[in-house]
């Protein structure tokens, strides 16, 4: 089957992006593939969100709003994936072959779906994959560095036989990651592809600043189930990032605060036993899914 025949639907969740929402809906746009379906949540936004949603869906046959009620905040973690779950459920292509979750903060190629069901059919064992995000500080691009077999929350495409062996995503922090992992675990390959590009128009942890945004990160490695020790590794490394010193300890005090404050670990033994032995591997300088 040629990419353009591919059968694939999206689900963005979105809270208050007027500025960024339309740049993604005029990439989606001038895809050379089109889905089949793409569902629009509007998270309770405060702003034109959803009125710029309604606009576009009254244009387009393929794109769908779903609204929800605003909750009055940002709920870290669970909150995108529970607007992701009501778009996902609002489907109403269910023989779908790729599913995107797909944030309302980029722009990117007219090719970019093709090209990225391309690196599925080279590989039948990749289970997700994704383009690499850049920013565009003064005039230069500068990707955000991540492992390659991570991919942003934000520009993941499901294999369908992958989603289905997955069995739903954790709703709560660290689920970008949680499903990733679990897909290795269970035999599948996941890939970010350096060479399929996405503009993303803010920083990751924008919204939570620098210092919030680290102390965040720290207790999502908790709720992942983090080993210690790859832990003191990591907050090791930390040191010598900006900020320097300060970002360590930002880090050390999210994983701690998470410990100490019995935040709930993802409820999947084997899933935890999976990644530390993978982080203790890496620490051992054994291969690894970060390889």
């Amino acid at each position: 089957m040629s990419t353009t025949d591919t059968k694939y639907v999206v689900v963005t969740p979105v809270r208050d992006e007027e500025v960024h929402l339309p740049l993604t809906i005029q990439s989606m746009i001038r895809q050379t593939v089109h889905p089949q379906e793409w569902i629009i949540v509007n998270d309770g936004s405060k702003d034109k969100t959803g009125a710029i949603i309604d606009e576009y869906s009254r244009q387009y046959p393929w794109i769908h709003a779903v609204h929800r009620q605003d909750r009055g905040h940002r709920k870290w973690g669970a909150g995108i994936i529970e607007a992701f779950y009501d778009g996902y459920h609002a489907l109403s292509c269910r023989d779908w072959q790729f599913m995107c979750k797909l944030d309302g903060d980029l722009s990117f190629e007219a090719d970019y779906f093709e090209k990225g069901f391309g690196k599925f059919a080279e590989n039948g064992e990749l289970g997700i994959g994704g383009g690499m995000l850049y920013h565009v500080d003064k005039g230069v691009k500068r990707l955000e560095s991540h492992p390659l077999f991570h991919v942003r929350g934000g520009t993941k495409i499901y294999k369908r036989e992958c989603w289905d062996a997955l069995g739903g995503l954790w709703v709560g922090p660290g689920s970008d990651t949680l499903d990733e992992v679990k897909a290795n675990m269970l035999g599948w390959n996941t890939r970010s592809f350096p060479d399929i590009l996405m503009h993303h128009h803010r920083w990751t942890g924008a919204t939570l600043g620098t210092w919030g945004g680290i102390i965040k990160n720290g207790k999502t490695d908790y709720v992942s189930g983090y080993h210690p020790l790859f832990m003191i590794a990591k907050c090791s490394k930390r040191l010598f990032e900006r900020p320097y010193v300060l970002g360590s300890f930002a880090l050390a005090y999210g994983y701690l605060a998470g410990r100490y404050g019995k935040m709930p670990q993802v409820d999947d033994p084997l899933l935890i036993k999976y990644l530390q032995k993978q982080q203790l591997a890496r620490l051992l300088g054994k291969e690894t899914i970060w390889k």
